[in-house]
């Protein structure tokens, strides 16, 4: 398996947002078949101290949301500096640099994370040549169903859904060829 869907939670929407949480699960887009899971809640105050920002718009948007969502924002969360460098390690595991990470967004979560890693003077765990765009592609593809399970807004069920989309885009693709 050598691609990742990355989800991040975050109180902003500009690259610099301060991330609350991390979600990522590895998949093979050939074989279409899910892999290893990361999830980690991230500690909101060592995300600001890291320079991570914040927006009132975004706060008001996060009150809207459901419970479910909300929930995970109870526990406590680990350092960010803390969260990237188990994601990292996470990511050596799934392939490393060579490994294509797939985002929800050109300018959302790769970059947002990416941004994350360059203030605290770390090396982001994958090559910026392996960005990858769900969002275009899911835009490309508007006909397909795409059943979502788990709770919306959280990191990781967010990722395992968009993962199943995505094989389920290059399965359609495949028949119709």
């Amino acid at each position: 398996m050598n691609d990742i869907m990355l989800d991040l939670e975050t109180m902003g929407t500009g690259p610099t947002a301060a991330i609350m949480a991390i979600g990522a699960v590895e998949f093979d887009l050939q074989a279409k078949t899910p892999g290893r899971e990361f999830y980690e809640v991230v500690d909101l105050d060592s995300a600001m101290k890291a320079g991570g920002t914040v927006d009132a718009s975004t706060i008001l948007w996060w009150m809207q949301q459901s419970d479910a969502a909300r929930e995970a924002f109870k526990r406590p969360g680990i350092e960010i500096r803390s969260a990237l460098g188990l994601f990292a390690m996470w990511v050596f595991n799934c392939g490393g640099s060579s490994a294509s990470v797939w985002g929800n967004g050109a300018a959302f979560d790769n970059v947002i994370l990416r941004s994350a890693y360059d203030r605290l003077g770390l090396t982001a765990p994958w090559s910026f040549r392996n960005d990858r765009c769900f969002r275009t592609v899911k835009a490309m593809h508007p006909a397909i169903d795409w059943p979502y399970q788990g709770t919306a807004h959280n990191a990781l069920d967010d990722a395992k859904s968009q993962a199943v989309y995505l094989m389920e885009v290059v399965k359609c693709s495949k028949k119709s060829q």
